[in-house]
């Protein structure tokens, strides 16, 4: 069964589920933004400090709390990456995606109420929440980009991927514009500094995620079940992840875009992810100058979304992805070289301008390449587990490169080579429009 195809894409009900889809994004990035890349990075990094630690001690070993920091975001990764064949599975033989994602999703929101009990005299909370937390929000979205394929013909997957980027990007900075104004100004709340309100801002994120994901999921359909619970159905589940795998090379070309797109996300998802740590380690900025750039690259990341959508259409996914890959290489290169706040500025501009460029055209691209097929959880499950692994590489070669060197400088330029290994794939991959 597929949802809403074909004859059906243009009526109302359709509407409403693509609408209610695409606002996911908006509910969803308002943790990716405002905590997992803008605010919650800084207020560690001051939590650590005022608690006077310098490092932690894992697994017998020193690392500094930057490097324990990123370590643990990879272990999140980790943890969904290999739990969620098993997920996906469960919601294929149930029918019950929708239920997953509400679990995830309710599962986010509550351990972004808890982050509101991190100070310096709780700071094991500063890994522990990040880390529930990412978990939850990197499972909702196995379950989230399977509907893709489900409800939008393929004419109108680049359009509706695109849109929900866009409306992601656009929430989010309304929410950071919103708590950066109230942590700039405590006296709007009789308040003597920005510790307390930056607390709030996680328990609002949480409400923000919870009631507009709700909203998202009473738009889905639930699904169907295609299978059912029979004995070895779990190592079934992760050796179909093999199969899907194998099933690639069928696809001429398929193989190749999904090795790009393993190093593509290992670079993109890093950068998500260590951005302000990199501006107040490395380039010592103030917090106002960090969130002012994180808020540059959601404006120009809507333009950037909308840009690449188009470019799409006039040469086609694959070269679309590779002027944007070969972008992020020339912008991750240039990072290791910036000395000042201009330039910090200008470089967020530039991410911005690709970073929604990237996201929603590999997520289209990969909808559009693969094999018609009943059920689409599984070859999302595929896509996520890559992004997910993508990103335990590279926050544990940044993490691996700032214990060694103590120059978190000199991750910019790693990741500049993960992007350059995307751009010799993608080129081998033929497209046709």
């Amino acid at each position: 069964m597929r949802y809403f195809r074909g004859t059906m894409h243009h009526d109302a009900a359709t509407r409403r589920v693509h609408h209610g889809w695409a606002m996911y994004d908006w509910a969803n990035s308002s943790y990716s933004l405002v905590i997992g890349t803008a605010i919650f990075p800084i207020y560690y990094s001051a939590v650590m400090e005022a608690a006077g630690r310098e490092s932690y001690r894992l697994f017998g070993v020193e690392f500094s709390t930057t490097a324990a920091y990123t370590f643990v975001m990879a272990a999140a990764y980790l943890v969904v990456s290999l739990g969620t064949p098993y997920l996906s599975a469960l919601a294929e033989v149930s029918g019950s995606k929708k239920t997953f994602m509400r679990r995830f999703i309710y599962t986010g929101s509550l351990t972004c109420f808890a982050m509101y009990f991190f100070t310096a005299d709780a700071p094991v909370l500063g890994l522990l929440t990040p880390f529930v937390a990412s978990i939850a929000f990197a499972g909702s979205l196995v379950f989230y980009n399977s509907y893709l394929p489900e409800i939008a013909a393929p004419e109108d997957q680049d359009a509706l991927s695109a849109r929900g980027f866009a409306l992601g990007y656009f929430g989010s900075a309304l929410m950071l514009i919103v708590a950066l104004a109230f942590i700039q100004n405590p006296g709007w709340l009789g308040l003597d500094g920005p510790g307390l309100i930056t607390r709030y801002t996680f328990v609002a994120v949480g409400i923000w995620w919870l009631g507009w994901g709700e909203y998202s999921l009473r738009r889905l359909p639930e699904g169907h079940a295609v299978g059912n619970r029979q004995k070895g159905w779990i190592r079934a589940a992760y050796q179909q992840l093999f199969d899907v795998a194998k099933s690639f090379r069928a696809t001429k070309g398929l193989e190749r875009f999904v090795l790009g797109f393993f190093f593509a996300s290992a670079g993109v998802q890093t950068v998500i992810l260590i951005a302000t740590l990199f501006g107040s380690e490395a380039l010592h900025l103030e917090t106002s100058a960090l969130i002012t750039t994180i808020l540059l690259i959601q404006f120009v990341g809507m333009l950037g979304s909308w840009l690449f959508a188009k470019l799409s259409g006039i040469m086609g996914n694959i070269r679309a992805l590779l002027l944007s890959a070969a972008l992020w290489m020339l912008i991750s290169f240039l990072a290791y070289f910036i000395q000042n706040e201009l330039q910090f500025y200008l470089l967020g501009a530039g991410v911005g301008l690709v970073l929604g460029g990237i996201q929603s055209l590999a997520r289209s691209t990969f909808s559009q390449l693969l094999p018609a097929a009943e059920e689409h959880v599984v070859y999302f499950s595929f896509y996520d587990v890559a992004e997910k692994l993508a990103t335990v590489l590279g926050m544990v070669a940044v993490g691996w490169l700032e214990t060694l060197t103590g120059d978190l400088r000199l991750a910019a330029v790693m990741l500049s080579g993960f992007f350059a290994v995307a751009v010799v794939l993608w080129a081998r991959v033929p497209w046709q429009r």
